[in-house]
């Protein structure tokens, strides 16, 4: 990018206001400006007044700067002097300018009202403010901000509308107040945190059930589609007060809180004793939900490293009916939060989309306004894939519960392992981390790993491709160091 080519106009009031536009000019050529300044560039011989003309008009000028002090301001609204004469030259082609980023005040004075002194020809226009000379560095930098086009404060590009606000009239789940109060004691650090956290998530749990996908003869995946945008808010509304809970609140009340959340979610994954008639997929926007809702939860935890508080949610078992669980009814563990969702395959058939794992995309699609990097889901997902797996070398009699979805992403992954893992060649990091994990060494996963080899525990699979859990919790490097 070429450099700043500026003309300085100036008044030749005394030698200490020369001695100080001298310095700006010194500073500004330091700083990158190529300035012109009669003391350096006009000759002797030369004509005065037709060196302003020329670098006021000439095109390879690209900024003019007018340094008004009150004998500037006098000389151009009399018009007398060189200055005069540089004003006659200036106003026209101050306002017959379209883009209006050519020139510039620099402000030294100001009046007995305390505005600034500029000429007539510049009234209303924004100017650079040396006046106080405590701010000088300051008002140097947005002065080469300008010279350089290099503004402080930049325009963001322009998003899209959301979801909620294309699709139709929005959806009112009547949380709206009860999140803000949640939030503002969660924030406040008030005693009534906690009952406030459960007020808001029993409210959300109790309405969200109005939302049931209803059967249908037609194609039976849109309306799925449909109820996941439009419950969008509803989502994001739920994991700002799930990441402020892992923020700032990771209390073992509020994890019971929590926990207690997710497990009222769990009537609705399937259908209801009292239904007479349903089909397979009618239940798919909440389990898609609750699945999500709990994915982010847990990456929220790792994240802040609560890692305590990650272990007691994950240790604590759930208690589901006999529907949602498939037979007996009772305690089961965090993995019945990641139930099946056929409509999605049903959709991804039906449009011959031919991808791999539809909820994937679905997942990845949908992070891109949470504010949390994808790769943080991901890393929730295998850490909880992992737990799975130890819960399952403890009570070989079980079967994985866990399926990663998102690591579809990791299979080709070829940068650093996992964060949280490969902070883990700390023993005293690890040491924490052991406490999510419910282990109290790196033994259990050597044990998990053996099982994998052995074939007792599958590695997540997608047609050809597969994951690489030793290189994703950097198990060779694991409590290593101090």
């Amino acid at each position: 990018m070429p450099s700043p080519r500026a003309f300085i106009s100036y008044s030749w009031t005394n030698a200490n206001h020369e001695a100080w536009v001298l310095n700006l000019a010194t500073e500004l050529r330091e700083n990158g400006v190529d300035v012109i300044l009669d003391k350096w560039d006009l000759r002797p011989g030369q004509d005065a007044y037709t060196f302003m003309e020329q670098m006021v008009t000439d095109p390879s000028v690209t900024k003019v700067l007018m340094i008004c002090d009150h004998a500037y301001v006098a000389k151009a609204d009399q018009r007398s002097g060189g200055v005069g004469v540089e004003a006659q030259i200036l106003s026209p082609e101050i306002y017959a300018r379209r883009d209006q980023d050519k020139f510039v005040a620099v402000v030294l004075a100001t009046d007995e009202q305390g505005k600034a002194v500029v000429p007539t020809y510049y009234k209303s226009r924004i100017f650079v403010d040396f006046s106080d000379n405590s701010r000088f560095v300051e008002k140097f930098e947005e002065l080469l901000r300008w010279l350089h086009d290099k503004p402080l404060y930049v325009k963001p590009e322009l998003g899209k509308p959301p979801l909620f606000l294309i699709s139709g009239s929005p959806v009112v789940m009547g949380t709206t107040a009860r999140a803000k109060r949640a939030l503002d004691a969660i924030s406040n650090g008030r005693d009534s945190s906690d009952g406030a956290i459960d007020e808001y998530f029993s409210t959300y749990v109790e309405n969200l059930g109005r939302f049931r996908l209803a059967s249908t003869d037609g194609e039976r995946d849109a309306p799925l589609i449909a109820s996941l945008d439009e419950l969008l808010p509803c989502r994001n509304e739920a994991l700002g007060v799930l990441s402020t809970i892992a923020r700032y609140r990771p209390t073992d009340e509020a994890i019971r809180v929590m926990h207690r959340f997710f497990e009222n979610l769990l009537p609705l994954l399937d259908r209801l004793p009292e239904s007479q008639s349903w089909s397979d997929g009618d239940f798919d926007n909440f389990r898609f939900l609750a699945h999500e809702l709990f994915l982010y939860a847990s990456a929220y935890l790792l994240r802040y490293e609560r890692y305590d508080a990650l272990g007691s949610l994950l240790r604590t078992p759930f208690f589901a009916s006999a529907e949602v669980l498939g037979g007996a009814g009772g305690a089961t563990t965090f993995g019945v939060l990641n139930q099946p969702t056929i409509l999605l395959e049903i959709r991804n058939k039906r449009l011959e989309l031919r991808r791999v794992s539809p909820r994937a995309d679905l997942l990845k699609k949908r992070s891109g306004e949470t504010g949390l990097a994808f790769v943080h889901l991901m890393q929730a997902d295998f850490f909880l894939f992992i737990r799975d797996c130890l819960d399952c070398i403890t009570d070989p009699s079980r079967g994985q519960d866990w399926f990663p979805h998102t690591l579809i992403y990791a299979c080709s992954r070829s940068e650093t392992p996992f964060e949280v893992f490969a902070r883990s060649q700390s023993r005293t990091y690890f040491a924490r981390v052991c406490r999510a994990l419910d282990i109290d060494s790196e033994e259990p996963l050597r044990q998990v790993v053996g099982a994998f080899k052995e074939n007792k525990l599958q590695v997540p699979r997608w047609q050809f491709d597969a994951i690489e859990p030793l290189h994703l919790m950097a198990f060779h490097e694991l409590a290593k160091r101090p």
